[in-house]
Order: structure tokens, then C-alpha cells, then sequence
């Protein structure tokens, strides 16, 4: 992935995630991931693998493709 479309997948999961009222916690748990990792990836620190990015669209139950637009 390029920088601007890890920005852009960073900012989405974000945005989804304030729209559902999650915390970061919240969704980590609900996703099955750690809250650490998913800090990362909003962040920008770290670039989730598609797994990872399968998980966190189902825990916001957004197509994961909402994350690219």
C-alpha cells in the first residue's frame, strides 16, 4: 500500500469506528485483536494485513472496501 492509502485506510477505520461508538478497546475485543495493534494501524504505525483488515470491517460491519474510499 502506498502512504496515502494507508492514511486513507487509517482515517476510515477511525471514522468507522467513532460512528459505531466503540473505543478502541471495544473494537479490539470485538475484532480479535489487541488494542496496541489496532492503535498502530490508526496511528499509521502499522499496515494490517488483509486478515486483520477482514476482521476489523466485520467488527464495524462496513465492507471492507468502505476502508479504500
Amino acid at each position: 500500500m502506498t502512504n496515502s492509502t494507508i492514511k486513507l485506510v487509517q482515517a476510515n477505520i477511525k471514522k468507522y469506528r467513532h460512528e459505531k461508538g466503540y473505543s478502541q478497546e471495544e473494537l479490539s475485543e470485538i475484532a480479535g485483536i489487541s488494542r496496541d495493534y489496532l492503535s498502530e494501524i490508526e496511528r499509521t504505525k502499522k499496515i494490517p494485513s488483509l486478515k486483520r483488515l477482514l476482521q476489523i470491517a466485520e467488527a464495524l460491519e462496513v465492507p471492507a472496501f468502505k476502508f479504500f474510499q
